[in-house]
């Protein structure tokens, strides 16, 4: 990564992001006891170079899975954020990205015409998809839009 990335410091200057895959560091006991006598375990290393100073993290490919999730959810919730009012568009028109205005983010990942129906195959933000069909003019809020079409 590069500091094109959109990573900025409290000040907002850029801050260059290096990620290093296959770092060895030795396995430790959480216990007090002394680790058993294994091969190193793989780390990611996530190095930040903020103008005031550099951080290092080291973490396993296990907590590396689970900082990308943590990012993605965070994203959605930033992109679903209302950005203004709803808008209301007919079941035919809903496109790929669509997020329904309500409690729950609940976005559009296809939507399938099929005479006068419409199947819209919906994913929540924890990840679950499920189908539901709709008479193509019925109305839909939406709390956003993707720009562009389907």
């Amino acid at each position: 990564m590069s500091s094109g990335t959109g990573i900025t410091d409290a000040d907002g200057r850029p801050v260059p992001i290096k990620v290093t895959v296959d770092e060895h560091m030795p396995a430790t006991a959480t216990t007090g006891e002394p680790a058993p006598e294994a091969a190193p375990a793989p780390r990611i290393g996530i190095r930040l170079t903020p103008p005031a100073g550099e951080l290092v993290w080291s973490c396993t490919p296990e907590a590396t899975r689970e900082l990308a999730a943590e990012l993605l959810r965070a994203a959605e919730e930033a992109e679903n954020a209302r950005t203004g009012r709803p808008v209301t568009v007919e079941a035919g028109e809903l496109r790929r990205g669509d997020v329904r205005d309500g409690d729950r983010a609940m976005t559009v990942e296809s939507a399938r015409t099929d005479g006068s129906t419409v199947h819209v195959t919906w994913k929540s933000g924890a990840g679950r998809s499920w189908t539901q069909a709709y008479a193509a003019d019925t109305a839909i809020t939406l709390k956003r839009r993707l720009p562009g079409g389907r």
